[in-house]
């Protein structure tokens, strides 16, 4: 019997500088989840996933829009997947990347995957919101969320390429991505595509749309949302809720999510849209949201994470900002922290809101 796609690991590849066949990754697997911790269970578990014959596997989504869904995942889409980073990259047997994502998610995984698949050296660490501190290597290629970006300035030119997921890049935050070594890129995907199927430059050289990873293409509904075609990692076409602005069948721009439209007095806003505006003023975490009023449908209001801050000032603040819109300047500002998360890091909005409600 000739052994699936997703068996042939990479000669190159190694696992903390120690290189591992299939049988090892097997034995390692089972070391993992025997005897290591906690996040290294969710690698080995994973480990033991991939290196069996079943040609799926179960993730779940990340649950940031709605209760966490299960999914099952085609290997060989995963392989493809894999093998689209890794060429629209160019990265090469025997770079060195560097896992610093929880296992348990689509992100951590495909971390693991495109390092069998495309022969990477990978080193893995605890997931933190300071994944660089650990160790003072060098890396090729690292995934990350914006948390982390943000605590690792000052050794992100250790990094020849990063890709930045799971929640948009701020403006600030983009702002000081100028390193000249470091390709920092904003992606665009979900579980069911597998993590990103598009990408858009930041910091340096930046531009402002989204681009398609070889093989995809993409197209909008009825309501202007984003319709990815991508036949190697999907098998049907993927409607999402993404409000979208076609630049090309491979190239997009990102306007935000159409179930998170607030009506206020007969005018639809898109929270992204106004969040991009004031994350050029707001350094804490926040967001936008639409609150029942009496005489507006919805009112618009803030809330940030923080323990006490001066809405007025803020309120104020937002509306000497350059190129707001009077009905763009929240009507509130509510104050709560911690912000209620995912496991993987991500706001819960819908929640937070229950709470302010």
């Amino acid at each position: 019997m000739e052994n699936p796609i997703w068996h042939n690991s990479h000669p190159q590849f190694q696992l903390n500088g120690v290189p591992y066949d299939l049988e090892d990754l097997k034995e390692i697997g089972y070391s993992m989840v025997k005897e290591g911790d906690p996040f290294e269970v969710s690698i080995g578990d994973f480990i033991l996933d991939w290196t069996s014959y079943s040609p799926t596997l179960e993730v779940f989504t990340s649950g940031s829009t709605g209760k966490p869904k299960k999914i099952v995942l085609q290997k060989e889409h995963m392989v493809n997947s894999a093998l689209a980073t890794g060429e629209y990259f160019n990265l090469k047997p025997a770079n060195t990347a560097l896992l610093c994502l929880p296992c348990s998610g689509i992100a951590g995984k495909m971390m693991l995957v495109r390092a069998m698949v495309l022969g990477l050296h990978l080193d893995y660490v605890a997931p933190s919101s300071t994944p660089l501190t650990t160790n003072d290597k060098p890396y090729d290629f690292v995934a990350m969320v914006p948390l982390q970006v943000q605590n690792s300035l000052k050794q992100l030119h250790r990094i020849k390429t990063l890709i930045i997921g799971g929640a948009p890049v701020a403006i600030a935050l983009q702002n000081k991505l100028k390193a000249p070594s470091t390709n920092s890129y904003e992606t665009y995907g979900m579980t069911e595509t597998i993590t990103h199927i598009a990408v858009k430059k930041i910091g340096i050289g930046s531009i402002d749309y989204f681009e398609t990873l070889p093989n995809i293409s993409v197209t909008q509904d009825d309501r202007g949302c984003l319709v990815i075609d991508a036949p190697k990692i999907s098998d049907t076409k993927i409607v999402t809720n993404d409000l979208v602005e076609l630049v090309t069948e491979n190239q997009f721009k990102w306007l935000g999510r159409y179930d998170s439209i607030i009506n206020s007095g007969g005018i639809k806003l898109i929270p992204e849209q106004i969040e991009k505006k004031l994350s050029t003023i707001i350094s804490s975490r926040f967001f936008v949201a639409g609150l029942p009023d009496d005489a507006l449908g919805q009112k618009l209001v803030l809330v940030i994470e923080e323990s006490k801050v001066d809405s007025q000032k803020v309120l104020d603040k937002i509306k000497t900002l350059k190129g707001i819109q009077k009905y763009e300047v929240p009507k509130e500002v509510h104050v709560l922290k911690p912000f209620i998360e995912t496991k993987t890091g991500k706001i819960q909005r819908e929640k937070i809101m229950q709470q302010i409600r």
